[in-house]
């Protein structure tokens, strides 16, 4: 089972992934997590993905469908879930592409729905209780951050919801609930 999770920055959507890789055995595909295994790795990929970053330069669609093919040829999984990727239409094109050719399918687009001024709250409410317990704060947990980043994903990301609506494919679960909660509404679609 293929499945993507969508939804704004802070709504948790790492969280999720992180219960059904613990729960089902499932394999999450963060972007961001495998650009930093690549440039690390020494691979060819990561050699490209090294330059890239180090010259302050933005990783091309190219190199990530790239990354993502290489996890899907060689890792064994009971599925993957997607954190992050897509991020934009033509991604998710490419994506499909990608799932065919390796002869899968996407099972299941999951939005994760939050109210914009509670993911404010509760991303400032994070940080500031990081900050108490004397652990790190991220250093874009703060409000004018993640208005810029929320700016971002309505530009570039959420299309995708139209997208995967008119594919059948998306399906919307309450963010803002308890993380259990949440976690159950997953449960049943991924059941269904």
């Amino acid at each position: 089972m293929n499945i993507i999770l969508l939804g704004p920055p802070g709504a948790g959507k790492g969280t999720q992934a992180s219960f059904l890789v613990e729960e089902r055995g499932m394999v999450q595909l963060s972007t961001g997590d495998m650009l930093r295994a690549a440039k690390d790795s020494g691979s060819e990929m990561g050699k490209v993905v090294a330059d890239v970053m180090a010259r302050g330069g933005l990783v091309t669609d190219e190199i990530v469908i790239g990354l993502i093919r290489e996890q899907l040829e060689t890792v064994k999984s009971n599925g993957f879930v997607f954190d992050g990727f897509p991020r934009t239409l033509a991604q998710a094109d490419a994506l499909a592409v990608l799932l065919k050719e390796q002869g899968q399918t996407l099972d299941a687009v999951i939005e994760l729905e939050v109210n914009d001024d509670v993911l404010v709250s509760r991303i400032v409410g994070r940080a500031a209780e990081a900050a108490a317990a004397g652990k790190p704060v991220r250093a874009d947990d703060n409000e004018e951050s993640l208005k810029v980043r929320l700016m971002e994903y309505y530009k570039k990301t959420s299309p995708l919801l139209g997208y995967y609506y008119a594919k059948g494919q998306l399906t919307g679960v309450d963010g803002l609930g308890e993380m259990a909660d949440v976690k159950a509404s997953i449960g049943t679609i991924l059941e269904t």
